[in-house]
């Protein structure tokens, strides 16, 4: 999956922070014929990542409500971890599956450490590893913090990587949890977000699917209510957004764009 995706170890620790790495990781998924949208009007508590299971263009949606952009990423991970496994036909849809509820946490696990492994490649994290020297029952919030933002992604999402791959020991993960979750407690929301329509549009249903809804348009496939229906725009920012694409895509055309972009517009 990780080669499918096309981003390395190097890329990945030079990330400046874990927005840039949020962006990329969905650039990533995009790129590999997947649409990621972002939703808002559904608690957290209830769902923060679904995924849609189409044979010719499967979805992934991901709550928006999640303030770290590291725990979207992992969501996102997780998720194409689901569509991975339908592919194999080894998960249908949920209205066909028959698996029961303990089978199913078994999914759930088995898609947890993937998306793990895949953010937090076992050579690497290796490397890591050695440096610090730390035993497996010897993680806390501030260790394992400081190694999760090497790598961009959640400390939860660090601390299921070392258990998995036996830095970790399980009584080691329960101890270090309840610390985190103690830690977690202390944590004021963060606020913010895209503020103009058109970044709006693009946060929400992403570049392919906006380029598809505008490609549409200009073939008379779909009309302008539609279109606006869709992207969720008034007509007159429709305009805007075509223009901010043609933008994008003229950075992503210059050179010294090509060695760090790789998403197609």
């Amino acid at each position: 999956m990780r080669a499918i995706l096309g981003i390395t170890a190097l890329e990945q620790l030079d990330w400046r922070d874990d927005w840039q790495a949020w962006r990329r990781w969905r650039e990533a998924v995009e790129a590999a014929a997947v649409l990621v949208f972002q939703f808002s009007k559904v608690s957290l508590s209830q769902v923060r990542g679904v995924s849609l299971l189409h044979d010719l263009l499967p979805a992934i949606g991901i709550n928006s409500r999640e303030s770290s952009a590291g725990a979207r990423s992992f969501t996102l991970i997780h998720e194409l971890a689901h569509i991975a496994l339908a592919r194999g036909h080894e998960e249908q849809v949920a209205q066909r599956e028959k698996r029961d509820d303990t089978a199913w946490q078994d999914v759930e696990r088995f898609a947890e450490e993937v998306a793990s492994t895949v953010l937090i490649p076992a050579e690497t994290l290796s490397r890591f590893l050695n440096r610090m020297a730390v035993p497996t029952d010897g993680w806390n919030v501030a260790l394992v913090r400081r190694l999760a933002g090497a790598f961009r992604v959640t400390p939860l999402a660090m601390a299921t990587r070392l258990r998995a791959a036996g830095a970790l020991s399980w009584d080691g993960y329960r101890c270090w949890k309840q610390e985190w979750d103690a830690y977690v407690a202390t944590l004021k929301p963060r606020a913010g977000g895209p503020t103009s329509p058109v970044d709006r549009t693009l946060s929400r249903a992403g570049h392919p699917f906006a380029q598809l809804v505008l490609e549409a348009l200009d073939a008379n496939r779909i009309t302008s209510v539609d279109a606006c229906h869709y992207l969720d725009l008034r007509f007159d920012h429709v305009e805007k957004l075509r223009q901010e694409l043609r933008r994008e895509a003229d950075l992503l055309a210059r050179p010294s764009q090509v060695a760090t972009t790789t998403f197609p517009l």
